[in-house]
């Protein structure tokens, strides 16, 4: 069996409720936008983050889910969905987990505003309903993922980032989205609870392993084959490459930053410093930095009673570090 299959196994019957009431808090009036929000919902990808809100409420509360926890999931889902739709906007990407994005088929004013719409429809499933704390989770989320784009955007600018700033970036952008998931599956069936703040910090501490797993695929892997490079192309600072900057000598650093400003299109020089980075520890400093937030991660759930869901959340948290894409 798959692993994501085995994660899923004691939340099936709620990922596939989840699924139809999904797909009804979608609906409008209108028909072009029935048929683009069925075509988003048919190139759905593994689904990780009802995932954690599912398996996250029925750990905390011992195996029960409330109506609360599947409006909460779709308003994680809805707003998440909004944000991939402008993503892509933003990055003029044609392509979406395989398929074409919405602004390839539609164009970019249709795909903001299905995105918009996307965004009104989580804010309302949660104002109809009086679930102002699940609200607010993930307000905060999308607040904290805009600054984490922008914060980014200004610092490649200089590629000046220090580590403290790269963790500062990749909490806002990716770790405070799984951090909102989890938070808010305790909060549906134990509002006002300890665990709301324990679960919250549980998603951070996996959402910060995940994206330094992403980070290294970009100097490849045996099991991927060839590094991409990408983020040097795209003068994006990640771990591997920061580490080794901040203890380069002063030659090296000059060399680094001159490639990654001036020559990061050429294909010959950005290999030369996947290499470099390679050579001078900065993967293996990257893998120490992930492994670590993975045990404290695994650490928070230690306080729990074992259960299946407590099982496939640890199941979880390695296949974050484990995965080969």
């Amino acid at each position: 069996m798959k692993i994501v299959e085995q994660i899923k196994q004691p939340i099936a019957y709620e990922m596939d409720l989840f699924e139809q009431k999904f797909q009804l808090s979608m609906s409008s009036k209108v028909a072009l936008l029935n048929r683009i929000t069925h075509y988003i919902v048919n190139r759905k990808g593994k689904q990780m983050r009802p995932m954690f809100v599912f398996l996250v409420a029925k750990m905390v509360s011992r195996g029960e889910v409330r109506e609360r926890t599947y409006r909460g999931a779709s308003v994680i889902e809805l707003i998440h969905t909004a944000t991939l739709v402008h993503d892509d906007v933003v990055d003029d990407s044609n392509i979406r987990r395989g398929f074409f994005s919405v602004n390839a088929l539609w164009k970019n004013k249709i795909a903001v505003l299905i995105g918009d719409y996307l965004l009104s429809k989580g804010l309302l499933l949660s104002i109809d309903n009086n679930d102002f704390d699940l609200l607010k989770i993930i307000s905060v989320a999308v607040r904290e993922m805009s600054e984490g784009e922008l914060l980014q955007i200004e610092k490649a600018r200089k590629l000046d980032i220090t580590e403290d700033v790269y963790y500062e970036i990749i909490r806002q952008k990716t770790a405070t989205l799984i951090a909102a998931c989890c938070s808010l599956g305790a909060a549906s069936v134990k509002p006002d609870s300890v665990h709301v703040e324990t679960m919250r910090k549980f998603g951070e501490l996996i959402g910060m392993a995940f994206q330094i797993k992403d980070d290294l695929f970009d100097y490849g892997d045996a099991q991927i084959g060839k590094p991409t490079g990408i983020d040097i192309k795209e003068q994006k600072m990640t771990l591997p490459l920061i580490h080794v900057l901040n203890h380069a000598t002063k030659k090296d650093k000059k060399w680094l930053i001159n490639s990654i400003k001036n020559h990061n299109k050429n294909a010959k020089r950005v290999k030369e410093v996947i290499a470099f980075v390679k050579q001078n520890g900065g993967l293996d400093y990257a893998i120490s930095k992930m492994k670590t937030f993975q045990e404290e991660a695994l650490a928070l759930l230690k306080s729990y009673p074992d259960s299946e869901y407590k099982t496939a959340l640890e199941l979880m948290v390695n296949y974050v570090i484990d995965r080969k894409k």
